[in-house]
């Protein structure tokens, strides 16, 4: 059965300066980290829109962890050949500090008081090794790295507290989502690391 859906509208957030000139590794970091936190929330929204049901908020950080480790590590690898190993590292090491304190302020927002930065940084560091195994030709991720993440969604949202309505995530995921994902990560590392100075 084909999946009948409209295609997210996601917009970046600011990704220009007023002021000409270099901009330091942090502060294109904190860019990126804020789109990629605005990229999650959307793609989520619009699967709340498209009829996917999130039974708790602690599914919804559950989620939205899978959506940031996959798009942090399309950042990775969109800015591998532009910035020096150093730079990139620093770099991938400010974005998911800047996502680690958006979602840490968030969880203890919706959850109880805790420590949420450490798991959070955990699984994103898990994410990003079994991520590491697979191919990205012509700027994109191959098919088994789209179904990796597409599953990875999928087994949050039909595990504890999950609902059994989800049985199309991974369609959803890998056929409508996952492209727009891919598609505003390549623009958003095209607008912010392209002339970065070296």
């Amino acid at each position: 059965m084909a999946i009948i859906s409209t295609r997210p509208s996601v917009a970046l957030v600011k990704t220009r300066w007023r002021k000409k000139g270099p901009r330091t590794l942090a502060e294109r970091a904190g860019v990126i980290g804020a789109n990629l936190w605005k990229l999650s929330l959307e793609i989520f929204k619009h699967m709340e829109k498209e009829g996917f049901r999130f039974g708790s908020d602690r599914l919804v950080t559950g989620v939205l962890t899978e959506f940031i480790a996959f798009v942090a590590q399309l950042v990775d690898r969109a800015v591998y050949g532009r910035l020096s190993d150093a730079e990139r590292t620093a770099l991938i090491g400010e974005v998911a500090g800047h996502l680690a304190a958006t979602m840490e302020n968030n969880q203890r927002d919706l959850l109880v008081p805790g420590e949420y930065r450490k798991p959070f940084i955990d699984a994103l560091n898990a994410r990003f090794g079994e991520y590491a195994v697979f191919e990205y030709a012509d700027g994109g991720p191959s098919y088994a790295c789209l179904r990796f993440f597409a599953t990875k969604v999928s087994d949050v949202m039909t595990g504890v507290g999950g609902s059994g309505d989800n049985k199309w995530v991974v369609e959803q995921m890998m056929d409508i989502e996952a492209p727009e994902m891919v598609l505003l990560v390549k623009k958003l590392v095209d607008q912010t690391v392209a002339a970065a100075p070296r």
